[in-house]
């Protein structure tokens, strides 16, 4: 198999992982690609409760680029870690064309929804549905626990916030320590909740590291 381009490749636990441009994850040895927090549906959700005006096509622009990361990594396998859709009932609002699409990207591959707290889990969509998942000694989960160890979650959209050279960067990325990591979200127009937060530091250990998304991945210690 071809190595991912641009991949930052690092270590959790035992497994040799890879964090891409993208915000997924990919674990070569299981075949294991991993997406988190994709929100399907968030603009029209949104549109409908008289919320923020968003482009209408962030399920469209989300499925592109994971089209592109299965691709690129020829996964066999893939985990969403929950919160696949903005809300249960956005399932069923889905339109024809973009069901398809997921359904197309599904075939001939073992393919795992992840139940978050903004739905159940795609039940009316093909593949697997579980409140949490084993492999080789990581737990996939949508929230982080405490007292866990190996394990793989999202739900937080952890972003990092940087200033140099006198300006402010705020990226997308994975956080980790040698008990826990987290990923960012992959779902366009998700926002996020930065690294130095409370909620963000009470998981995390002291010499926990941040991996920024972007066209490469690039590891810094956590900011705090």
């Amino acid at each position: 198999m071809e190595q991912a381009r641009n991949t930052l490749p690092f270590r959790f636990r035992d497994a040799r992982l890879e964090a891409l441009p993208s915000g997924a994850l990919f674990w070569p040895e299981a075949g294991l690609l991993v997406v988190s927090d994709l929100h399907f549906g968030k603009c029209a959700r949104l549109s409908a409760v008289g919320g923020a005006a968003l482009p209408p096509y962030e399920t469209r622009d989300t499925l592109l680029r994971l089209e592109g990361d299965l691709e690129t990594t020829g996964a066999a396998r893939v985990i969403c870690l929950g919160d696949s859709f903005d809300a249960s009932e956005v399932e069923g609002e889905l339109p024809e064309d973009d069901r398809v699409w997921i359904t197309r990207l599904q075939a001939g591959r073992d393919w795992v929804w992840i139940e978050g707290n903004h739905d159940p889990g795609p039940v009316a969509l093909g593949g697997t549905h579980l409140a949490e998942l084993s492999i080789g000694g990581l737990v996939f989960r949508h929230i982080a626990t405490r007292g866990a160890a190996g394990e793989v979650s999202g739900h937080y959209h952890p972003k990092a916030r940087l200033k140099l050279r006198g300006r402010t960067l705020s990226r997308p990325c994975f956080l980790f320590d040698a008990e826990r990591l987290i990923l960012p979200a992959y779902g366009a127009y998700t926002g996020g909740l930065r690294s130095d937060s409370a909620a963000l530091r009470a998981l995390m250990a002291e010499d926990a590291c941040a991996i920024l998304t972007g066209p490469r991945p690039v590891a810094i210690p956590m900011p705090r």
